[in-house]
């Protein structure tokens, strides 16, 4: 668990008439539901995490399970825009994306297998306090990931974003100093974007990977 925090959340008197009492008890029900939609894709990721931590199966069959929530949860997509830039990303033809965004996606998922290996006995707490994301029409999931004897843990935010109706994943802010992991992944990418471009890119994540899968 310490591994992971290095690297990688609304009724009236009862004195009031009825008529009165009815609105502001929709209007709960309909904050309480919209928050359950926002936090949604947080708590599918969070039940693979404790699905693969639990789990005796091997890296392959644990990935499928990560990779399954990733896809549900995640929109790799813009991540992956602002993790190389936008001005490189829109450089880019349609097969170059599919395999760069594929790449990523197994990076991914790779990076969570290993930061939450069967044992690690990580304890996940979603808090229900939402926040407005300085990005329009985004909000902020608070989150703390902890373990037995260190509770509530380090605070791990998401930014999630309505995508068509369903809330995404765009951003993840690590710690109290609310880092963010699209803007850290540019930083570790620069160099390499600049050396070799996209085909160098795709080979160090692809690296990553393997390396990840041994340990």
């Amino acid at each position: 668990m310490k591994a992971f925090s290095t690297r990688f959340m609304l009724i009236l008197s009862l004195s009031l008439p009825p008529l009165l009492i009815t609105h502001p008890t929709s209007q709960a029900v309909a904050q309480t539901a919209n928050v359950s939609a926002i936090i949604t894709p947080v708590q599918c990721l969070y039940t693979a995490l404790k699905q693969v931590q639990n789990s005796h199966a091997d890296f392959a069959q644990r990935s499928k399970i990560v990779a399954a929530a990733i896809d549900k949860s995640y929109d790799l997509n813009t991540l992956l825009k602002a993790a190389i830039g936008l001005l490189r990303y829109n450089a880019l033809n349609a097969d170059e994306k599919q395999k760069l965004l594929l790449t990523f996606r197994n990076f991914t998922v790779a990076n969570y297998v290993s930061s939450f290996k069967p044992g690690s006995d990580a304890r996940f707490t979603i808090s229900q306090k939402i926040t407005d994301s300085p990005i329009p029409g985004s909000k902020i999931v608070q989150t703390y990931i902890g373990s037995a004897d260190s509770m509530p843990g380090t605070e791990v935010d998401y930014i999630v974003t309505n995508k068509n109706g369903t809330w995404k994943v765009t951003d993840v802010l690590l710690g109290d100093s609310h880092i963010s992991q699209a803007a850290a992944r540019h930083s570790d990418f620069r160099s390499t974007l600049a050396s070799g471009g996209i085909p160098k890119l795709i080979t160090v994540l692809q690296r990553k990977i393997e390396n990840y899968s041994k340990e």
